[in-house]
């Protein structure tokens, strides 16, 4: 079941943050593109700085040999690829090993996040992440970092009792390997879900740190769309809210509230496991970098509930 508005643990904010906190707390953000958006970008690191981690989606019908080709490119642009290997897209386990072994071979990927995938149409012999795990081949080729998804609105492709027992027995499994596990998490736009999650998930057993996602910069009406595909509820009421403005529907959208809140909450993130910040570029993976550097930079200034971003 997932928490009840009257269960809801209620968690102490201040106003009181600093610029400091809030460019801290975006140190060490990640990134995510596709090979077709990837395709259009001739270089990365113009706009993205080294080392930066940017996740490689890998949407139903995809060819992993676009993948593999574009975390290439990644590498090769002193950032850092982290492609995306969904379960029930994957059609065997030859698949699955010429996959990894080439991604590792040709593009020396060593960090990557396992999902299940969107819907629940499988091509192979793989219905959920763990079954991909326990084939031992990112061990075996040498994968260092291994991402999971984490769920604070809850899926729609999964009950929440069940994405309870795959989390533990993906913490078991963590426990054995020889990669470092790290949870991402779908993007929110309420502190208190994020709050109450992390808490929540915690204390059924899960000793994986976590990264959470956060929407970049884009038009409401994206943001819209996004959500309403990820079935995210108390997103969805957030921005139903917000499109009551009719205005706001194409009005670009930066989550520096949602931010400064969370920045409130460091100490309670801290002692969830909460330990980065993944950024979703829906609106575009440039805009959300310049907005993100620009605060790195220290180009904003911190008001009563938020903070203006002077790009």
């Amino acid at each position: 079941m997932r928490i009840k508005e009257n269960k809801k643990l209620e968690f102490g904010h201040t106003n009181q943050v600093s610029s400091n906190q809030i460019i801290s707390f975006l140190d060490g953000f990640s990134l995510e593109t596709t090979p077709f958006i990837a395709n259009k970008i001739n270089n990365f690191s113009e706009f993205v700085r080294s080392s930066t981690t940017i996740f490689i989606t890998f949407l139903p019908g995809s060819d992993y040999k676009d993948t593999i080709k574009t975390a290439k490119m990644i590498n090769d642009q002193d950032l850092i690829a982290a492609p995306h290997f969904a379960a029930r897209s994957i059609a065997s386990k030859n698949m699955l090993e010429d996959y990894v072994s080439r991604v590792t071979g040709e593009a020396d990927v060593k960090k990557i996040l396992i999902i299940g995938g969107a819907g629940k149409k499988q091509l192979g012999p793989f219905a959920d992440t763990i079954s991909l795990l326990e084939t031992g081949i990112f061990d075996k080729y040498g994968i260092t970092d291994i991402g999971i998804a984490g769920h604070p609105e809850g899926s729609p492709d999964i009950s929440d009792e069940d994405i309870k027992k795959a989390l533990l027995l993906k913490n078991q499994f963590s426990e054995t390997s020889d990669a470092n596990f790290f949870i991402v998490s779908q993007f929110c736009f309420d502190t208190d879900v994020i709050l109450n999650w992390s808490n929540k998930i915690n204390s059924e057993g899960n000793k994986i740190p976590i990264i959470i996602g956060i929407p970049g910069v884009a038009k409401l009406s994206t943001l819209i769309k996004y959500s309403m595909s990820c079935g995210i509820g108390n997103s969805m009421n957030f921005l139903k809210k917000q499109a009551a403005n009719v205005l706001n529907l194409v009005k670009t959208q930066e989550p520096n509230t949602l931010v400064k809140k969370l920045v409130n909450s460091k100490e309670i993130l801290k002692k969830n496991g909460v330990t980065g910040i993944h950024l979703y570029p829906l609106g575009g993976i440039r805009k959300s970098s310049e907005w993100a550097y620009a605060i790195m930079d220290g180009k904003f200034h911190v008001t009563e509930k938020s903070f203006k971003v002077n790009y």
